[in-house]
């Protein structure tokens, strides 16, 4: 057995990944994404030594290309080419989980100034401003107000990017001071925590505290449905506790960092990654 670790950058997240390959005694090598280059109608023979490619790279376009160079060449990746594009963009994403009958909070799309203007009204202030890719908890935006409202749509407005023209607009769900992220491995939650912060944005990124969150049955289905919803393999669910509606799922991570939820939760994240990714590969070779 023999795996590829494609990376923009060695993190915390990447080491554990290591040593849990050492563990095993696996085979493995880590291919910086930024080094590549491919010409896509030669497949390279050192990619068909590898068994699989788990994709950890920081960049969202970046890993994407290079998974579906891989996959058209027949290269065993995690996640799917097509899964980590459905969680790369929130638009897409929501669609597929509304798709699937999965609840999310209430979402606007709109592409200019006055009717996102009128898509926030509708749904009541505060209400939540997000760019359609982007993860961290980046330019996340709370609007109070029509003036603030009308402040930060004119500045999207004036930016350069397309991406800032596609106005993604959310209802303000009354988090009690957290969310749940739930780490969902093939066809069952692994492990679950809670973020709290006293900002509303509750992101680790953000300076969010862990803590162990019980997966319960409920959260569990809920969280293996939203997985599904989007393609499956390794995904991180966030989800949101409504008083009113109950659990909502609000974004989902195909690249999720998990270094700050091992020690709450007791629960080795890396290698039930990797036991996910064997399996999947032995499945491969016994059809």
């Amino acid at each position: 057995m023999r795996l590829a670790i494609l990376t923009s950058r060695i993190r915390v997240e990447e080491k554990l990944l290591v040593e849990a390959l050492r563990q095993r005694s696996i085979e493995f090598d880590i291919i910086d994404d930024g080094e590549l280059l491919f010409d896509l109608a030669r497949p390279a023979a050192r990619w068909q030594s590898y068994d699989a490619v788990l994709c950890r790279s920081v960049s969202q376009s970046r890993g994407l290309a290079v998974l579906q160079v891989l996959e058209h060449w027949g290269v065993p990746v995690f996640n799917s080419a097509a899964t980590t594009a459905t969680c790369n963009d929130k638009l897409i994403t929501t669609l597929a989980l509304l798709r699937a009958g999965v609840p999310v909070p209430r979402t606007m799309l709109a592409f200019d100034a006055p009717h996102a203007l009128e898509g926030i009204e509708e749904l009541g202030y505060p209400a939540v401003l997000k760019p359609v890719t982007g993860s961290w908890g980046r330019l996340l935006a709370r609007v109070n107000d029509r003036d603030a409202a009308e402040a930060i749509l004119e500045h999207q407005e004036t930016l350069g990017s397309y991406q800032h023209h596609i106005h993604y607009i959310q209802e303000h769900i009354e988090k009690p001071q957290r969310d749940i992220r739930a780490f969902v491995i093939g066809g069952r939650t692994a492990c679950a925590i809670y973020r709290t912060s006293e900002h509303w944005v509750t992101n680790t990124a953000r300076g969010a505290v862990t803590s162990n969150c019980p997966v319960t049955p409920e959260l569990d289905s809920l969280c293996v449905r939203a997985a599904q919803a989007v393609g499956g393999g390794i995904l991180a669910v966030d989800v949101f506790e409504d008083p009113e509606q109950g659990l909502l799922v609000n974004e989902i991570n195909a690249t999720m960092e998990f270094r700050n939820s091992i020690a709450p939760t007791g629960v080795d994240i890396p290698q039930c990654m990797i036991d996910y990714v064997l399996s999947q590969v032995r499945e491969e070779v016994a059809i």
